[in-house]
């Protein structure tokens, strides 16, 4: 074989080689082992404002998280109708961990019974986490209206049909549905008077401008032992060792009106089941640390920590239950 010939094989053989050697350098990223989760900050997108229930809600969990995460927990206020801007924020987020949801019974059960067009379903567009906490709502009223009592405020609306003023913290908001329930439970009617939020329509209570108000517990307990609201009935299954001496409406004569008001957690549609299991992991962890705990139970909430089972059945059954007041009310929400 002559030398030149060699030679060209030997040029050919080496480009040859280097080509290999450079394709197997393009290739090296892409077969690189995934990194774990989480490697970078988690989000919780809170779709209301900062300093309610679901943000306090949020905040409180999201301070125990890195410990099981070994990341940093950043909460990220999305406000906007009834909860269904960062709702539908976090659907339309990728299914990889990085964005979750902290929210409220509303935006998991009123809204979609509230309103078809919503934009999301919890049930499909939605991975249900744990139901993080709950507290009962309660029936409070200005100090001066007459009725000192359930059974009296019956009788009043019986007698003055569409004269009291029941405050909510907005239409299709939990107070305001457990009042509709409440009407059609004992067969009276009111005025709903929305107010755009909680704080204003506590406000007015207090400073006699609207009558009664269903409103949740962590709301109004300090305005109560300072006198400032009276309180005539709590909407659970048993008394609260918030306000022992307050008895349930069942008790005051009221069956079928336990309502609690709720804060979730959940994430879109698809996570891994790796990546699910240790979101799981940290929401759990973070609600059974005692001094959140405490914390709950300070603000009147009792801690749930459903499974993500346990939150399916219950939102399904929430949903279904709101959607039947909507109805039998003729709630709308324009």
């Amino acid at each position: 074989m002559s030398r030149a010939i060699l030679s060209r094989m030997l040029s050919r053989r080496t480009a040859l080689a280097s080509l290999a050697a450079l394709s197997a350098l393009a290739a090296g990223p892409l077969m690189l082992p995934a990194q774990a989760y989480p490697d970078r900050p988690v989000t919780v997108v809170v779709p209301f404002p900062p300093g309610g229930a679901s943000d306090s809600t949020a905040r409180l969990i999201a301070s125990k998280m890195p410990e099981t995460l070994g990341q940093s927990v950043v909460i990220d206020n999305r406000p906007g109708a009834n909860g269904a801007t960062g709702a539908q924020h976090v659907k339309n987020s990728p299914a990889d961990g990085y964005t979750l949801l902290v929210g409220s019974i509303g935006v998991f059960a009123i809204n979609p019974a509230l309103n078809p067009a919503l934009g999301y379903d919890p049930k499909t567009d939605l991975d249900l986490i744990t139901v993080a906490v709950r507290t009962p709502n309660v029936l409070v009223a200005t100090p001066s209206f007459p009725a000192n009592s359930v059974k009296e405020l019956v009788e009043y609306l019986k007698k003055n049909p569409d004269k009291v003023t029941f405050a909510s913290s907005g239409v299709g908001s939990s107070d305001h549905l457990t009042a509709a329930l409440f009407w059609q439970k004992t067969g009276t009617s009111g005025i709903h008077v929305p107010y755009k939020g909680g704080g204003p329509a506590i406000g007015d209570l207090i400073a006699g401008h609207a009558d009664v108000s269903f409103q949740n517990l962590g709301s109004v307990a300090n305005h109560i032992k300072a006198g400032k609201l009276k309180v005539l009935g709590v909407t659970a299954s048993a008394r609260n060792p918030v306000l022992p001496d307050t008895p349930t409406m069942k008790e005051a004569g009221v069956d079928g009106l336990d309502v609690y008001s709720w804060q979730a957690a959940a994430a879109p549609k698809g996570l891994p089941a790796d990546v699910k299991a240790k979101v799981v992991k940290a929401f759990a962890a973070g609600l059974a640390a005692p001094d959140v705990k405490a914390k709950f139970n300070e603000m009147g909430f009792e801690v749930v920590a459903s499974t993500p089972e346990e939150f399916a059945a219950f939102q399904k059954a929430e949903e279904a239950r709101w959607r039947e007041v909507v109805k039998a009310g003729n709630i709308v929400t324009q």
